[in-house]
């Protein structure tokens, strides 16, 4: 039964994805709002839904681990696993924003979470946890985030973390009028809500059925599944030859799943790491620093093919361990 529900709700969350980030875009476009706009706000945290209702549906239902996990391992699988796959269909390009911007703003986000989360470890208190205070913190972070991007958009049409380019498919303003843009986002959030429930109890079937705890299933399995919206979105950018948005895409969704994904399930009820530990903070800190070593350091202005490969090395070797814990 619970391969069942986790098929349904995989497809579910990719398909409300879709439908939500469409919808929510030709609402945006019939309303006149900015193309740089629509690609910050509504393409970026579009594809991060399933890891918004699942995180939060998490946090509600107190499975801390699983919230946590599903943040930290959707931005593990989406550098290390989709970035890595991706490249080694196309070399990915690095734009001057890329590298001067989101990687070191991606870093600092990611940072950011290790030093709030990591409680026990580097402040001696009794549990490494995510307070409402913290997630109060992250929400506002990215408040101050959108309002630097939308500043930058005003003087710049290249400079999105997200870029519309990056939408799963392309809304015909003259087509789809603003009453099918309403359904089609009232359908959206619904596949989302209803995906993400029967995948959550999919997944604490499987891992109480095979022994793994909660932790590993959120960061693995939950992480991977929610994730295919970003996979979709870049892979087919890749095949379309559109690669120069496709680390933008990655990094804007990262972000907005610490800030705001994570904010707001630690704003609804604080959240205790418990599996999660510092080498999977690590890890998630360690995947954007591989994006930058591999933007400054060995082939300037692109992730090739031998790099990609490195990447989804390295997660397989992470999941590995995962596995073998």
């Amino acid at each position: 039964m619970f391969i069942v529900e986790l098929l349904l709700g995989v497809v579910l969350l990719s398909v409300g994805a879709s439908l939500l980030t469409d919808g929510a875009t030709a609402i945006a476009k019939r309303l006149g709002v900015s193309e740089f706009l629509i690609g910050v706000t509504i393409v970026a945290v579009g594809t991060s839904m399933p890891e918004f209702v699942v995180s939060v549906m998490s946090a509600i239902g107190g499975q801390s681990d699983v919230s946590i996990g599903n943040v930290v391992g959707s931005n593990i699988f989406n550098i290390y696993a989709i970035l890595g796959i991706t490249a080694l269909i196309s070399p990915l390009p690095l734009t001057k924003a890329n590298t001067r911007r989101d990687l070191p703003i991606t870093l600092g986000v990611s940072l950011l979470l290790c030093i709030i989360a990591l409680d026990a470890s580097l402040f001696g208190k009794e549990h490494n946890t995510l307070s409402r205070l913290d997630g109060g913190l992250l929400l506002v972070g990215y408040a101050i985030f959108l309002g630097y991007m939308i500043k930058g958009g005003k003087n710049s049409s290249t400079n999105s973390a997200a870029t519309p380019a990056a939408q799963p498919q392309t809304i015909d303003n003259n087509r789809c009028n603003m009453g099918k843009g309403l359904l089609m986002v009232a359908a959206g959030l619904g596949g989302l809500v209803w995906g993400a429930d029967m995948f959550l109890d999919g997944s604490i079937s499987l891992a109480r059925l095979v022994g793994l705890s909660e932790a590993v299933i959120g960061i693995v399995l939950v992480a991977v599944g929610t994730s295919l919206p970003e996979f979709f979105t870049t892979f087919v950018s890749a095949l379309k030859g559109k690669t120069d948005i496709a680390l933008g895409n990655i990094l804007g969704s990262n972000i907005a799943n610490i800030l705001l994904i994570l904010g707001t399930s630690a704003t609804i009820t604080p959240l205790r790491l418990g599996g999660i530990g510092e080498v999977d903070l690590l890890v998630m800190v360690s995947a954007v620093v591989a994006v930058m070593l591999a933007a400054l350091c060995f082939r300037r202005g692109k992730i090739d093919r031998i790099e990609g490969a490195a990447f989804l090395a390295i997660y397989i070797a992470y999941t590995a361990w995962l596995l073998a814990k």
